[in-house]
């Protein structure tokens, strides 16, 4: 494994090799490269999960992690994407993690940069980490994937973790359904059946996902108001009381509370959204492994 840049690079078995390294990692175990090895994280929006669990993961495998703010790069003088990679590369890091608001940056620097390039989230497209690190969550609970029923419910048009929980949950032989507002759904992925009403989707689902709205990515801001949000489209503490005895929430944050879940369901006994953050260290440690063993380190 070169680079990881969509879910849709890895094969099942490559996931399940993913999901068992992370699984050894939460218990302990040690891994080094074989020399000194530099990462650098590039965000060019903001975060705390990712770029957080990045930091902690790089540092508990014994890479050096090296500074990057883009606010006190050249970034804001107009140097372009490639040229700042391609520094990296040339001063000696080995690796880069890469957030960026254009959908499919990366195409501007597969084949012309060396170093493996993980993607940190690309605009609207995907989340490769994020949905790994919600399948080992989703296994841990169920010990599997196929004939589950996973409603993923919110801002689906804008969400690449709706993108890449799809493609690979599907894969692995789950149900995946979508609700929420219809205006905020993107048929382009969507095959017929997939969207259902959110009551029926959450009293049916093994695992509710809920998703925040991205204000940020919206062109027109939503008439609707937070609590009229709630009421319709959210996780309220009535909802929760009609889902099935043993399905779990997840949310990949950050969470607006009492917005898309109910203040007090976000740490509830079937909450798993810390659980998500917790294994989103484990999950990026064996991403790392994985591709820094490719290149022979």
């Amino acid at each position: 494994m070169r680079n990881l840049l969509t879910i849709s690079d890895l094969t099942i078995e490559e996931i399940g090799e993913i999901l068992r390294e992370a699984e050894y990692f939460s218990k302990g175990e040690i891994w080094r490269p074989k020399q000194q090895t530099f990462a650098v994280n590039m965000f060019f929006e903001p975060s705390t999960r990712t770029k957080s669990s990045f930091d902690i993961a790089e540092k508990k495998l014994g890479l050096e992690v090296i500074p990057f703010d883009v606010n006190f790069s050249s970034i804001t003088k107009g140097e372009s994407l490639y040229d700042t990679v391609k520094l990296f590369e040339v001063i000696g890091s080995n690796i880069a993690v890469i957030r960026h608001s254009q959908d499919r940056y990366y195409d501007s620097l597969v084949g012309k940069v060396r170093i493996p390039i993980i993607n940190g989230g690309d605009g609207c497209g995907q989340h490769p980490t994020q949905c790994l690190l919600d399948l080992y969550t989703i296994q841990q609970e169920f010990g599997g994937f196929k004939d589950l029923q996973v409603a993923i419910i919110g801002d689906i048009s804008h969400s690449r973790v709706a993108r890449s929980n799809k493609d690979a949950l599907s894969k692995l032989g789950a149900n995946v359904v979508f609700s929420g507002p219809e205006e905020w759904f993107d048929k382009s992925f969507l095959n017929n059946g997939d969207y259902v009403n959110i009551d029926k989707a959450i009293e049916e689902a093994d695992v509710v996902m809920l998703l925040r709205i991205q204000n940020e990515r919206h062109q027109s801001t939503s008439n609707m108001s937070a609590k009229e949000y709630h009421q319709q489209y959210g996780l309220t503490l009535e909802r929760e009381s009609r889902m099935k005895r043993n399905s779990i929430i997840m949310h990949p944050a950050p969470v607006n509370r009492n917005v898309e879940i109910a203040d007090e369901l976000v740490e509830a006994d079937r909450s798993r959204i810390f659980k998500q953050m917790e294994n989103g260290v484990f999950v990026r440690m064996a991403v790392l492994k994985k591709i820094l063993e490719c290149g022979g380190l």
